[in-house]
């Protein structure tokens, strides 16, 4: 089923010969009564005549904005309407709207186990549009029902298939952190399931996006320590070249130390810098060696 155009020509000359044809109609039949003539042909052209206007009245139909008119005649698909306004087509036509409106969807949190097997909870966004109006409306029972399924379905399988998260390995795409990615990758496959439905795929994003929260403290001491580690080492790389500065300035100012002072300045530097407290200094009375 492809969309097609449906025959129509302007409305407004529908409404007028109906219009005409039933005030004719009904001048015939009453002024046969009013002059009692019984003239069986008046009697007989003014019922045509109101039948002619109630058949015009069946083949008007109103279109509005962003709106979409889908013709079919007992049975039959003739086409669609999508130029909004008053519009006469084939009478004893049946006449179904299809909004033409971009709507959102915002799908429940589905907890779905991510590529480690870890449960997740995630949500997404799809917006979306009718762009064939025949398979919209002949192809599927219910097109809005169908994107819902199919949104979820698609969401758990792309879910499935990253991790929440990298864990410090940058070419490692994840949920958290490649949440574009993702989003894209969900766009992708949700356009080619819903392609049999006529509905075009315009804007997808992760609107939700945590772990399960039975695994939630697990992995928040998780990210903690990583951090923690992560700070650490950024702490030590920065004391190493603290001391490597301060033994480079003193050697430039003439002071020399041997390789015991030198090795006892560099722990007593490293020790104040690294530690998380304040140092508390000691007053050393007695000589260097002892």
């Amino acid at each position: 089923m492809k969309e097609r155009k449906a025959w129509h020509v302007s409305g407004y000359l529908a409404l007028l010969i109906a219009l005409i044809s039933a005030a004719g109609g009904f001048y015939l039949l009453i002024n046969t009564i009013v002059l009692e003539t019984n003239s069986s042909a008046a009697i007989i052209s003014g019922i045509i005549l109101i039948i002619f206007a109630a058949i015009c009245s069946t083949s008007i139909v109103i279109v509005q904005p962003n709106q979409a008119k889908v013709i079919t005649f007992f049975g039959t698909y003739t086409g669609t309407i999508t130029n909004s306004g008053l519009w006469m087509v084939m009478p004893f036509t049946n006449k179904r709207n299809v909004s033409l409106k971009v709507r959102n969807f915002n799908s429940q949190k589905l907890k779905v186990n991510d590529a480690d097997g870890n449960p997740v909870e995630i949500g997404a966004v799809v917006v979306f549009k009718v762009s064939d109006t025949a398979k919209a409306t002949f192809d599927v029972d219910n097109y809005e029902v169908f994107v819902e399924i199919q949104s979820e379905t698609a969401l758990r399988h792309i879910t499935a298939q990253y991790p929440y998260d990298n864990y410090g390995n940058a070419d490692l795409p994840s949920l958290r952190g490649n949440a574009d990615e993702v989003a894209n990758e969900l766009m992708r496959e949700l356009q080619q399931r819903l392609e049999v439905a006529g509905v075009e795929i315009m804007e997808t994003r992760l609107a939700h996006l945590a772990y399960a929260p039975e695994i939630a403290s697990a992995m928040l001491q998780r990210q903690q320590a990583n951090a923690i580690v992560s700070a650490r080492q950024k702490i030590v790389e920065g004391a190493v070249g603290m001391v490597e500065a301060a033994l480079n300035q003193m050697e430039e100012s003439g002071i020399e130390l041997d390789a015991e002072r030198k090795a006892a300045m560099i722990n007593n530097l490293m020790v104040s810098i690294v530690s998380d407290r304040a140092a508390t200094p000691v007053i050393n009375t007695g000589s260097l060696y002892s």
